[in-house]
């Protein structure tokens, strides 16, 4: 998206000047916040001037489901610079730098009216960020649901993100239904998230993946009871730990090295010991759709993943990864 005209460089520059003279003094003074009052004190911002820069990858996801093209966006961490699901509603969005290291001085040339911010990531440059335009907090990256209503609560989507939301509910009733119908006395199932490296393995309990599958009703190894986000593995002798029904392994398939770690670890004696491999329940899953994502619409693709490796039916226009909210202009109902 074209930057506002040139004669507002001046103004510009001049606002990066207070915002790093700035840093010092409002660097003791962050707030734990979850939202700010935006534009004169209102929560919305107007229609006309919806110019948002999102600084997380749940983020971007979350605008590009509410209909929105943000003028500034992060790197991806995988398919750079923008995950190819995205692409297509992103031609215009300008990059702002990387998600852990975000440019301000980018980020002011472009205006904007709102910047959606995660405390996890930006809680340093906070003060920065409020100086150049109001922003919101999210208190995680990976909580797709609150980063959502949390863009919808400001540029007044709610409806479309509460339609968005009842789909969302809609499809997990659905296969949860669908998936204990077909697995029976087998349901629930204990599922692990592993994701192999160049080096090493790891293995979620919590994150974007975890939560989502603990709301579909799959059950996590009684290994990682209280392993807080999960565990790294170095050893082929820790490989019993991923014992589970079902193994959901997230690959990156360009990297020779991590595909290299992968087969030495998979044709371990321990790992065909696993009961997912005995049972034929190991699956290859897109990281971008089960991890990197982070939004609703990353969510739905990951939802669709499960759908198909069980064999169960999507239900009708169930597919909401295809889904994108008309822009706010437009007269045309949302197809969520």
């Amino acid at each position: 998206m074209t930057p506002r005209p040139l004669h507002r460089t001046a103004s510009l520059m001049a606002l990066l000047l207070v915002i790093f003279l700035s840093a010092s003094a409002f660097a003791t003074n962050n707030t734990e916040r979850n939202r700010v009052t935006l534009l004169g004190g209102k929560d919305t911002l107007a229609s006309s001037s919806q110019r948002i820069v999102t600084l997380y990858q749940g983020a971007t996801d979350s605008a590009v489901a509410l209909g929105i093209t943000p003028v500034g966006i992060v790197e991806s961490w995988l398919e750079k610079p923008i995950y190819h699901y995205l692409r297509g509603s992103l031609a215009g969005a300008e990059q702002v730098g990387l998600e852990t290291q975000p440019n301000l001085e980018k980020i002011a040339w472009l205006d904007p009216d709102l910047i959606v911010a995660t405390r996890f990531r930006h809680q340093r440059i906070m003060p920065l960020l409020e100086k150049i335009a109001p922003t919101m907090v999210a208190g995680s990256v990976y909580d797709f649901k609150a980063s959502l209503s949390l863009i919808a609560d400001a540029t007044g989507r709610e409806p479309t993100a509460q339609a968005i939301l009842e789909r969302w509910d809609q499809r997990v009733t659905d296969f949860r239904r669908k998936i204990s119908d077909s697995l029976g006395a087998g349901w629930p199932q204990k599922a692990a998230v592993v994701r192999f490296k160049s080096d090493h393995v790891r293995i979620y309990s919590s994150g974007f993946a975890g939560s989502i599958l603990n709301e579909l009703g799959f059950e996590q190894p009684g290994s990682l009871a209280d392993q807080g986000w999960g565990m790294k593995l170095t050893s082929e002798e820790n490989i019993p730990v991923i014992n589970a029904d079902v193994i959901f392994v997230l690959l990156e398939p360009d990297d020779p090295a991590i595909t290299q770690n992968y087969q030495h670890w998979t044709a371990h004696p321990l790992w065909q010991r696993l009961d997912a491999v005995n049972n034929e329940r190991v699956f290859e899953v897109d990281a971008v759709n089960w991890i990197m994502g982070g939004g609703i619409l990353a969510a739905n693709a990951m939802l669709d993943d499960l759908y198909k490796h069980y064999d169960l039916k999507l239900p009708p226009n169930g597919e909401l990864i295809t889904c994108r909210a008309p822009a706010m202009e437009s007269t045309e109902s949302a197809k969520c």
